[in-house]
């Protein structure tokens, strides 16, 4: 009698420890958000761009957007590249073409909800190829307010403009 109590609870014992702290921290909710960057009318190649997160000290965090699927060219984007060639992140399902003067593209990046708030931000860095490198073109903290809202750039983008799916 005492052994079939046993057996009959056992299982459930270890299913409701199972699901308590087997997966109640790891879920991490993901929004997606629209990110429409506008360029300034710069003439020559298209733009190379990385749309990075950076988490709270400002080290990079992950790669969020890479506009320009031609990695030949990658090592232009320095400061990402420093973070990008010693991870070797496969960036493949992130990648689009570049953006040439005075075009604009709309993109979809995925952010943790959690990153939101926290200190985090993004950050848009543009190379063009026989011209500058602006490692900070556009630079912003991730808050609630931020990611709905227009900001201008520093160097090849007028302004991205983000807005949540």
């Amino acid at each position: 009698m005492k052994n079939t109590t046993v057996f009959k609870t056992a299982p459930m014992f270890i299913l409701t420890l199972f699901a308590l702290f087997g997966f109640g921290n790891k879920l991490v909710n993901t929004t997606a958000y629209k990110c429409m960057i506008q360029m300034t009318n710069y003439e020559g190649e298209g733009a190379y761009i990385a749309i990075s997160l950076l988490n709270p000290k400002g080290k990079y965090e992950k790669t969020l957007y890479v506009q320009g699927d031609d990695d030949e060219w990658y090592f232009d984007i320095t400061e990402w590249w420093k973070f990008q060639g010693k991870v070797r992140t496969d960036i493949d399902a992130i990648t689009g073409a570049t953006i040439s003067g005075g075009g604009r593209t709309i993109s979809v990046i995925q952010i943790d909800d959690d990153k939101i708030d926290a200190g985090y931000k993004i950050r848009f860095e543009s190379a063009v190829e026989d011209q500058e490198y602006y490692k900070d073109d556009v630079e912003f903290e991730l808050t609630t307010a931020s990611v709905k809202s227009k900001v201008d750039g520093n160097g090849f983008i007028r302004y991205v403009r983000m807005m949540p799916q």
